[in-house]
């Protein structure tokens, strides 16, 4: 019953919306990222940010004004990732932070020592664990151009890979999916991405990837939905788990799309 009354006031929701389909268009436009989607699918990720912008909530920070465009723009990229899997991986949390360029959070870490320190870094985005995704503008405002760099997609991955605590490379599988998969998959493609990285021997994805598994599953996130087919290249067991794990052949997409054109 709780799920029928949930449908229908989403249903509602999405029909007392009130962006235009003119205002959708423009946006999708902009954004390079969604030239290959269909018409449905299209519609489903403009349902879902309907539904995402009614859930959620955006402060500017730094005197930065936040407009209904911008509030698209990272709607429909937040909502790539979730196209099939719907908003429950984005529970727990409401608010969107934009800086209009870089920012610079301080913070008091712990050494293997037990001694504090005062760290400050700078940074283009952030994800906090049951608190708010932080973005800089400047950084987000062309993040949907195909370039395997996407920090919204980043960031909103880490979300979901926070369902189950801190992110360690590890989202909440689905039913068909096994953890040995997973794990065999990414940890022995986290170990070879390293090497390549330490050896200076670039694949085309970007070496923050080899930070941390954490990293390395957000960052093969962006690039699964803008350039799948070097994930698909160098570690097509990786390919296959984003490809189960997010419900999309991203790889298809892009290769149906160039086929119309």
């Amino acid at each position: 019953m709780f799920q029928i009354i949930r449908n229908w006031l989403d249903r509602r929701i999405i029909r007392q919306s009130s962006i235009t389909l003119a205002q959708w268009d423009a946006v999708c436009a902009y954004l390079p990222l969604l030239t290959g989607y269909s018409d449905a699918e299209r519609a489903s990720l403009r349902e879902l940010a309907i539904l995402f912008l009614h859930r959620k909530i955006f402060e500017g920070a730094d005197g930065l004004v936040i407009t209904q465009q911008m509030k698209l723009i990272i709607a429909l990229q937040a909502c790539i990732p979730i196209l099939k899997l719907g908003l429950d991986g984005y529970n727990g949390w409401v608010s969107i932070i934009v800086y209009p360029a870089g920012f610079s959070p301080k913070r008091v870490v712990m050494d293997e020592f037990g001694v504090q320190h005062n760290v400050q870094s700078n940074l283009s985005g952030e994800a906090w664990q049951r608190g708010p995704i932080v973005l800089a503008w400047n950084n987000t405002e062309h993040a949907g151009i195909i370039d395997g760099n996407n920090l919204v997609i980043h960031e909103f991955t880490h979300k979901l890979d926070m369902q189950t605590g801190d992110a360690n490379g590890f989202p909440p599988l689905h039913a068909g999916m096994t953890s040995s998969d997973w794990f065999d998959a990414f940890s022995d493609g986290f170990k070879n991405f390293e090497r390549r990285c330490k050896r200076g021997k670039s694949i085309g994805i970007n070496c923050y990837a080899a930070t941390s598994p954490a990293e390395f599953f957000a960052v093969l996130s962006e690039v699964f939905f803008e350039r799948p087919e070097l994930i698909s290249r160098y570690y097509p067991d990786i390919f296959h788990q984003l490809r189960l794990f997010y419900k999309q052949d991203t790889l298809a997409r892009i290769s149906s799309s160039k086929g119309q054109q």
